[in-house]
């Protein structure tokens, strides 16, 4: 149900990207010594104004607002985020993952299968969606959302890559796991999926989380928030949003609403 928020900032979805994260994208997905590997994605209703560069789909949202107007339009799912990937990434050297157009297009809780032998990894060759009510009512429950703040100007991810194989293979595999967990109402399963993944993220692209241009302990935000609840990764690199997997209430932190069926 859209809340009166939407009159200010418009009735288009949110995506929040969970475990798997950088899967998406060739150059990291073709070292991958068992694909597909697989990352998760949530389409989210918008009952707040998520900040920008926090790794919320934001600037993809404001192209599909511009594209279409204020809501997704009618048409197949797959043709559809084929024309806001056009879209965004036209004349760009380094395009954003596909996973940022389809958790906005796509209701309820996806996981996404990359494969780089299939499109050339830009798209996954399989998408496996759930809709269950009570499987996204649940997920509001134990994920909690801790603003941190936005990646800085200058700040670019991909300076350092360390693209080790078995890793790659993990992160994909992370995906996988934490589809498997939210599925079966896991919460600690879903915690040490995203633990796993900010490993990953760690030893293959280490500019990830520390960087000249960041400011802010990042890694000493992430294993404060590990230590203390079942599990947490960051909403994108460069830090914005902290998601937190919980039982129990979480100081400071924001509530979902997962945005499910047609």
């Amino acid at each position: 149900m859209h809340t009166d928020i939407t009159s200010a900032i418009g009735e288009m979805p949110f995506r929040m990207a969970l475990a798997g994260g950088w899967i998406d994208q060739p150059f990291l997905s073709r070292h991958n010594p068992s694909p597909p590997g697989s990352m998760v994605v949530v389409s989210l209703e918008p009952t707040c104004r998520f900040m920008n560069r926090c790794g919320m789909a934001t600037s993809t949202r404001e192209i599909a607002m511009r594209l279409w107007g204020d809501d997704i339009p009618q048409g197949k799912p797959h043709d559809l985020v084929k024309e806001l990937y056009t879209a965004e990434n036209q004349g760009k050297a380094e395009p954003s993952g596909s996973q940022d157009m389809i958790g906005l297009i796509h209701p309820g809780v996806s996981r996404l299968d990359y494969d780089s032998n299939y499109e050339g990894g830009y798209f996954p060759v399989h998408i496996e969606s759930n809709n269950d009510p009570e499987i996204a009512h649940w997920l509001e429950e134990v994920i909690h959302m801790v603003p941190i703040a936005p990646r800085p100007d200058g700040y670019a991810p991909l300076g350092k890559k360390n693209l080790d194989p078995n890793w790659i293979e993990k992160l994909g595999q992370s995906g996988k796991n934490c589809y498997r967990a939210i599925l079966a109402k896991d919460a600690q399963g879903l915690g040490a999926s995203l633990n796993e993944c900010m490993i990953c993220w760690e030893i293959l692209l280490p500019h990830t989380l520390r960087h000249p241009t960041i400011e802010i302990d990042l890694m000493g935000i992430l294993e404060y928030y590990q230590s203390r609840y079942i599990g947490a990764m960051y909403s994108g690199c460069g830090g914005g949003y902290i998601y937190v997997v919980s039982d129990e209430p979480v100081p400071g932190a924001l509530r979902v609403n997962v945005r499910y069926g047609a």
